[in-house]
């Protein structure tokens, strides 16, 4: 046993702390959780943007088709628009995405992490928009007519009374889908960035062993993963005895 201990030690040591290797894992896992963090913030913003044209088209397209006036055209466009969007992302890899952003739209920006953020955001953004506007759909109708009474407009009435009750509904799917954020920006790699997966790779690389680094980023990503989803629940215990 204690053979094993010293032997151990040893590896432990010719791998993360000779050369200083265990500040690849720190400097990578801050660019994995930079990175998950705005693109956090992009994809909320795009899903917001989303699922508010998608529901109010979804809700008054009737309406407003029988006036046949501007509104419902200018609505109808961007529906048409918000439609092509969520198929394009949804129906292509996310590694993908961040190849044509980083070596086609974006070759002229010189940081990948900047590029990575948004790739990562718009993607998320797709899913997170089905989020919110299965949410604002299944707020009572009676919502709208009730901020119509203390005088609000339709973006009002969104604003002030609709998307507060969405966020509370769906926040335990928005909180998986940024779980699941986490997890994809592993592959950011791909395009040179230093993330947390790309560090592990390279101790590897460095050291020709694969064991000690690739499950030091699995723990590291499972630790991140076993927060949120502890910060989820606490979060949805907190919302429930709001509720009462």
């Amino acid at each position: 046993m204690t053979e094993w201990f010293d032997r151990f030690g040893k590896d432990f040591h010719n791998i993360f702390i000779e050369k200083d290797r265990w500040k690849w894992l720190v400097d990578g896992l801050f660019n994995t959780l930079k990175i998950t963090f705005f693109a956090v913030l992009i994809g909320i913003v795009i899903g917001v943007v989303i699922a508010t044209i998608r529901s109010t088209y979804d809700k008054n397209k009737e309406s407003l088709k029988k006036k046949k006036g501007l509104p419902y055209y200018i609505l109808k466009i961007l529906n048409a628009i918000s439609n092509v969007y969520l198929a394009v992302i949804r129906g292509t890899p996310v590694v993908v995405q961040l190849m044509i952003m980083y070596f086609i739209v974006f070759t002229s920006v010189g940081d990948g992490t900047v590029v990575a953020i948004l790739s990562f955001g718009i993607n998320s953004g797709a899913y997170v928009a089905e989020i919110f506007r299965g949410g604002i759909m299944s707020v009572d109708a009676g919502q709208f007519e009730a901020g119509r009474s203390l005088g609000f407009n339709y973006i009002q009435t969104m604003i002030y009374i609709v998307l507060p009750q969405m966020f509370k509904m769906v926040l335990p799917t928005l909180f998986n889908e940024f779980i699941v954020l986490v997890k994809e920006t592993s592959v950011a790699g791909y395009v040179g960035i230093m993330d947390l997966t790309k560090a592990g790779d390279l101790i590897r690389g460095r050291t020709f062993s694969a064991f000690m680094p690739l499950i030091a980023v699995a723990l590291i990503y499972l630790v991140i993963v076993l927060l949120l989803t502890y910060l989820d629940k606490r979060l949805e215990r907190r919302l429930r005895k709001s509720d009462h």
